[in-house]
C-alpha cells in the first residue's frame, strides 16, 4: 500500500534520474555563471555536483541497510552514533579550519541526547530503528544547521569587528563578556530559518514528516500531530543548539587563530 501511494506520487524510473540530474546541474551552472561563492570564485558549484553525488551514495547504502539496522538494537546505536560523528565533524569543519571543530560535539548532543531520551522514557519514541532513526536524524540535521549558522556568524563578526572587542576589554570587561556582546546577536539570526518554517507550515509548505505519513496511510489529523511535534522540537534542538554555540564562541573554546592588530585572537581565550 504505502509502496503504491510512493510511486504514484514520485515513480522509481528513468524519467526520474533524469530529472534530477539535470535539476542538479542547473543548481551547479547557477553557482558558477553567478559565482554564488565567498570567494567569487566557482568553487560552489563543484560542491554541489560532489554533494549531489554523494547524497545519490549515501542514500542508497542507508536504504539497504536501515533494512537489517531495525532488527538489531546495537547496530541502530551504532548507526545513530555514526550519525552525530558525522554531523559533528561536518558542523565543525564548516564553522572552523582549524583543531577546535570538535567542540561543535556539544551544541549538537547537548540537546538532541536530552530530547530523544525524553521521548523515549515517555514512550513516544520506541526503540525501533523505523521510529528512532527518522526522527533522531531529524534532531541532529537541525542542530547541524543551527549550530553552522550560528558558529559562523558569531566568528565572522568578531573578525570584522574585532575593534569592538578591544574597546569592551578597554572599558573593564572580561573576554567572554566583551566576545558575546558582538556574537550574540548575529548567531541568533540561526533560529530563523526553523521559526519561518514553523510560522508558515500548511500556509506556504507541507513539510516532510506530514506527507510522509499520509503517503504511509495514516489520517491527516495524525499527520499534523506529528508533524507539529517534529517542529516544536526541532526549535527546542536549535534554541539549545544556538545557546551552546554562542557560549563557546564566546568563551574562546571554538575559535580562527585570526590576530587583530594589537596581537589578541578575539575568537580565543
Amino acid at each position: 500500500m504505502r509502496d503504491l501511494a510512493a510511486q504514484a506520487l514520485l515513480p522509481v524510473n528513468t524519467a526520474l534520474a533524469v530529472v534530477l540530474l539535470v535539476l542538479l546541474l542547473a543548481a551547479a551552472a547557477a553557482a558558477a555563471v553567478f559565482r554564488l561563492s565567498p570567494d567569487g570564485s566557482r568553487a560552489r558549484a563543484r560542491e554541489i555536483l560532489i554533494a549531489g553525488a554523494r547524497a545519490t551514495a549515501q542514500l542508497a547504502v542507508v536504504s539497504l541497510a536501515i533494512g537489517w539496522v531495525v532488527h538489531h538494537t546495537a547496530a541502530l546505536f551504532a548507526f545513530l552514533l555514526l550519525m552525530f560523528a558525522v554531523a559533528t565533524r561536518t558542523a565543525g569543519r564548516r564553522v572552523t579550519p582549524n583543531g577546535t571543530w570538535w567542540w561543535a560535539a556539544l551544541p549538537i548532543a547537548g540537546p538532541v541526547v536530552p530530547v530523544v531520551t525524553g521521548l523515549t522514557l515517555a514512550g513516544l519514541l520506541p526503540v525501533r530503528g523505523i521510529a528512532m532513526i527518522p526522527v533522531t536524524g531529524i534532531l541532529i540535521g537541525g542542530a547541524l544547521t543551527a549550530t553552522v549558522l550560528a558558529g559562523r556568524r558569531g566568528l565572522d563578526e568578531l573578525r570584522t569587528r574585532h575593534g569592538e572587542f578591544e574597546a569592551g576589554l578597554a572599558l573593564g570587561l572580561a573576554d567572554r563578556d566583551a566576545r558575546l556582546e558582538l556574537v550574540r546577536p548575529a548567531a541568533s539570526d540561526a533560529l530563523l530559518p526553523g521559526l519561518d518554517q514553523t510560522r508558515t507550515v500548511g500556509l506556504v509548505t507541507l513539510p516532510g514528516a506530514f506527507v510522509g505519513m499520509l503517503l504511509g496511510g495514516a489520517s491527516p489529523v495524525l499527520a499534523g500531530a506529528v508533524q507539529l511535534f517534529v517542529l516544536i522540537a526541532l526549535m527546542a534542538v536549535q534554541a539549545v543548539a544556538v545557546a551552546l554555540t554562542v557560549e563557546l564562541v564566546s568563551r574562546g573554546r571554538l575559535h580562527r587563530e585570526e590576530p587583530s592588530p594589537s596581537g589578541r585572537v578575539p575568537g580565543r581565550a
